[in-house]
C-alpha cells in the first residue's frame, strides 16, 4: 500500500508538471515553433505514410495476433514476448481512447489549419474530427514503450530517448504542437505503466496464487 502510495505521488507530480509546461507551450510557444519550423516541415512529409498511426496500428495488430496464435500452438511464450503483447496491445487501447474521447473533448486544431488562419485555442466539446491534443503519436508510442521502461527498467534512458526524438520529429515536420506532445508522451507512458504494472501484479498472482 506504502508503495502504490508513493507511485501515485510521483505520478500526480509528473501530472502537474507536464500540465504546467502544456499551458506555457500552448500559450506562448506553440504557434511560434510551428511558424519557425513550417519551410522544414515538407521536406519530412513521406514520414506521415511510412509511420502514420494506420500502419503502426496495422504492425502492432499483426504482432498481438501473431503472438497469440503462438501461444496457443506451443503452450508458451517468452517473457519479453508477453511484454511484447501487452505493450502493443497498451498502445492501441491508449491510442483509441485519445483519438475518440480525448481529441473530440479538447477540439483543438492542427499546426496546419492554424497556418491557414485557424485560432489556437481550445473548442471544448466541438467533437472536432482531426484534432490535435494530445498528439496520438507520442500516445501509441509511450504506450508501448511505458510498458518496457516498467518491466525492463535497464531500457528507460534508451527509450526516453527514442521518444524525445519522436516529439521532435513530429513537431518540426508541422505534424503536431510542442503542447501536443507533451501531454501526449505523459498520457502514453501513464498508460503503458499502469499495463505493465497490472501484467506483473497478474503473473505474481498466477505464480504464487
Amino acid at each position: 500500500m506504502k508503495r502504490f502510495s508513493v507511485a501515485l505521488e510521483v505520478w500526480l507530480l509528473w501530472f502537474v508538471a507536464c500540465v504546467a509546461a502544456a499551458a506555457f507551450s500552448f500559450k506562448e510557444v506553440d504557434v511560434r515553433v510551428v511558424h519557425r519550423f513550417w519551410s522544414v516541415g515538407r521536406h519530412l512529409s513521406p514520414l506521415s505514410t511510412a509511420f502514420g498511426a494506420t500502419v503502426i496500428l496495422a504492425l502492432e495488430s499483426v504482432v498481438v495476433i501473431s503472438l497469440i496464435v503462438a501461444r496457443l500452438m506451443r503452450g508458451h511464450i517468452s517473457r519479453f514476448a508477453e511484454a511484447l503483447g501487452v505493450a502493443c496491445l497498451a498502445s492501441i487501447c491508449a491510442y483509441g481512447i485519445n483519438d475518440q474521447v480525448l481529441k473530440p473533448f479538447f477540439g483543438v486544431q492542427d499546426p496546419v489549419a492554424v497556418m491557414h488562419g485557424a485560432r489556437h485555442a481550445f473548442h471544448l466539446a466541438s467533437d472536432l474530427a482531426m484534432g490535435s491534443f494530445p498528439s496520438g503519436h507520442m500516445v501509441l508510442a509511450g504506450a508501448f514503450v511505458g510498458v518496457f521502461m516498467r518491466l525492463y527498467r535497464a531500457s528507460v534512458g534508451l527509450l526516453s530517448g527514442l521518444l524525445l526524438l519522436a516529439a521532435a520529429l513530429l513537431v518540426v515536420g508541422d505534424w503536431h504542437f510542442v503542447s501536443d506532445v507533451i501531454m501526449g508522451a505523459f498520457l502514453g507512458v501513464s498508460a503503458g505503466i499502469l499495463a505493465a504494472e497490472g501484467w506483473a501484479v497478474h503473473m505474481i498472482s498466477s505464480r504464487y496464487g
